[in-house]
């Protein structure tokens, strides 16, 4: 955060700065394909009669966001021919951002009932240049960050913004659908990704020359011996890994609904190999090479260290050089790292799917009362937790409040599981503080009171520790190695929050809501301890 001016008056400047309103703009763009794609697609299709085996199919499109990583190279080094002179990022978003609106307005075209084929294949398209654009716009916000749009406000915008896709994706798709029809809804939103190209034309951008001298383009290489057997592991790896998901995606959308694999089963057999084979021996293979490019060892001399770089150097730069470089940078910290990524927002990815079972089977709220209590008015306490993150990340610095976010993360846990045992404490709080008498001027109960309680803290909660994490995410990768390094690091949560649901489930099966609440408080805790940990070791690094 800048040192020169804090508080309001940095928001002030943040705010009143281009890239924030773009910002916010993008982050509407990332969370509108995903909410379309992932979550009203399926009440579309359920109104057209298609049967939930054949939706099923559809569970893959998550596969594009969870194993975007994959390809994050390529959209990092790579150049899109002639359009690669508009900028490195703004490149690769204008192509894209036109394909997602060009296959919505294609889906609102087609009656999903007499050609599932063809529009599954779209929607796999759109979910696949959805997730690249992901790619794309999380490396333009570390990239453009500044004094006058610091990463901390940018990704606060980034999420509220997100937000507020989700819930026009969402909520105002299903009242606008009703009134008429979802081919209009998917026209509209259509029309408005290719707004948001338009926007994408007059966004600040790095140049592609740029890029490969912040990436030290210019440093001692190493020698052919060492490099050429390490890219053809690491190449080897990835190939494997990302012909591993095309494969599955291709055998589950041509076999009959009685032979498809699980996708469920998929991420938790083959989500760890995937990881270990894409992140964890290319980091320990770039940890060595890294340690022997700064002692001096194997590295070129003479002609053959000034030879034009050739291709084979390239890759070696966009599938090596992004981890070697982290590791190298963060050392012995990259483990910490590692651990408040998988441990952060776990308590979050793995809880989502288990929700309205809770809410509505457990609990036994109506529909009515689920949809009040979590869509609108707990996306509306998400988005006060988002600003509120804004203010803390001015006030007191990005790692205070990602230590905040972690401490509300958990203790949001606490009123859910208090909640499952008949919310004595919830009951309380909400007497004292006057939150039932407010909801009752609304029409609600004490026991809908209850329920909007919790979600508030949750959400609330929730929406602070999301933007911490974004930011903290943000100010961990370089700006050279931007879109490899966040996508890598991003997916990891998505990944580990699949591989915890079933484990989550089981448990709640066998010991009740309350005590799993109990449990992921708990993970929560150390979550809480990692990331003090880590603003230690940031001060000291400062201080040093």
């Amino acid at each position: 955060m800048s040192g020169k001016r804090r508080g309001v008056g940095l928001l002030v400047t943040a705010f009143s700065n281009r890239k924030t309103g773009i910002m916010l703009i993008y982050g509407m763009a990332s969370g509108l394909p995903y909410a379309l794609l992932l979550g009203t697609l399926y009440a579309w299709l359920g109104e057209t009669g298609v049967d939930l085996e054949t939706m099923g199919v559809f569970s893959l499109i998550g596969l594009a966001y969870a194993f975007k990583f994959l390809w994050s190279p390529l959209v990092d080094k790579g150049r899109v021919p002639i359009l690669w002179r508009l900028g490195r990022r703004r490149s690769w978003l204008l192509p894209i951002q036109a394909l997602v609106g060009l296959v919505l307005i294609a889906l609102s075209a087609i009656n999903p009932e007499t050609s599932i084929g063809l529009f599954s294949i779209l929607a796999g398209m759109a979910a696949f240049a959805s997730a690249t654009q992901d790619i794309v716009i999380d490396a333009w916000r570390v990239e453009v960050a500044d004094e006058a749009a610091p990463l901390e406000v940018l990704s606060s915008v980034y999420q509220l913004g997100y937000r507020l896709a989700a819930l026009a994706g969402g909520a105002l798709a299903l009242i606008v659908a009703a009134r008429t029809g979802w081919p209009a809804v998917y026209f509209g939103f259509g029309i408005f990704m290719l707004l948001v190209l338009v926007i994408s034309l007059f966004a600040p951008d790095t140049v592609a020359e740029d890029s490969e001298e912040e990436a030290g383009a210019d440093r001692p290489r190493l020698s052919k011996r060492v490099r050429y057997p390490a890219l053809a592991l690491v190449a080897l790896l990835w190939g494997w890994a990302l012909a591993t998901v095309l494969v599955f995606m291709v055998r589950s959308l041509g076999a009959e609904p009685e032979f498809r694999p699980n996708p469920t089963d998929f991420i938790q057999f083959y989500g760890p190999l995937i990881v270990i084979a894409t992140v964890v021996v290319p980091a320990i293979l770039a940890a060595v090479l890294d340690g022997w490019q700064k002692q001096g060892k194997h590295l070129e001399h003479g002609e053959s260290a000034r030879s034009p770089r050739s291709f084979v150097d390239y890759a070696y730069s966009a599938l090596i050089d992004p981890l070697a470089e982290l590791v190298g940078r963060l050392r012995w910290a990259a483990i910490l790292v590692l651990a408040i990524v998988l441990t952060y927002r776990l308590t979050d990815s793995i809880w989502g799917p288990f929700a309205l079972p809770f809410y509505l089977q457990e609990l036994h709220y109506t529909n009515d009362e689920v949809a009040i209590a979590s869509k609108f008015f707990g996306v509306g306490m998400t988005m006060a937790g988002i600003g509120l993150s804004a203010l803390l990340f001015t006030y007191v610095g990005r790692m205070p409040t990602v230590i905040l976010g972690a401490v509300l993360a958990a203790a949001s846990n606490l009123l859910y599981a208090d909640l499952a045992q008949g919310g004595a404490g919830l009951d309380a709080f909400g007497r004292i503080t006057g939150f039932y008498w407010a909801a009752a001027e609304f029409g609600a109960d004490s026991r809908l009171g209850r329920l909007l309680l919790a979600i508030a803290g949750e959400n609330l909660s929730g929406g602070i520790a999301g933007a911490a994490f974004v930011a903290y995410l943000s100010s961990i990768t370089a700006k050279s190695h931007a879109a490899v390094q966040y996508a890598l690091l991003s997916s990891l949560t998505v990944l580990v929050g699949s591989l915890g649901r079933a484990a989550l489930g089981e448990k709640i099966d066998t010991s009740g809501y309350a005590p799993v609440f109990y449990l992921t408080a708990g993970i929560g805790t150390v979550a809480i301890v990692l990331c003090i940990i880590e603003a230690i070791r940031q001060s000291s690094r400062s201080k040093a």
